[in-house]
């Protein structure tokens, strides 16, 4: 029985989203990622807020930021991916986000049968200097 049981379960989703302060734990599944995915970008986008860079020529790419939940409910970044240009344009860039995102709120974390577990996820930020 156990064996079954433990083949019955989808392993590569979550009962539960993690949830800010603000989010409702009653809500439905679908709900609660609407939630979270809000709060998460409000928090980003204050956390980002402010970052000024001077770049010598125009530049427009997507740098995604890998981010844990961890069981406990901190946020911290994995890895930050981008083509090289933002790298070799904006050198800091990755070391400045990656301190700014690691002091983000706590959440309650993601659960699986009622255990918290760690939930991992990509954060896109756009960078376009066009006018």
């Amino acid at each position: 029985m156990v064996n079954d049981e433990l083949l019955a379960i989808d392993w590569n989703d979550v009962d539960q989203y993690p949830l800010f302060e603000t989010c409702d734990e009653s809500a439905a599944k679908d709900q609660q990622l609407t939630c979270f995915q809000e709060q998460m970008y409000t928090n980003m986008v204050t956390t980002l807020e402010g970052l000024q860079y001077t770049v010598p020529q125009e530049l427009n790419d997507t740098v995604n930021i890998d981010l844990l939940i961890d069981e406990h409910g901190f946020i911290t970044v994995i890895d930050v991916h981008d083509s090289g240009v933002v790298d070799e344009l904006i050198p800091e860039f990755s070391q400045e986000v990656t301190q700014r995102l690691n002091d983000v709120t706590t959440v309650a974390p993601a659960l699986k049968r009622g255990i918290p577990v760690s939930m991992k996820f990509r954060l896109p930020i756009i960078l376009n200097t066009a006018n």
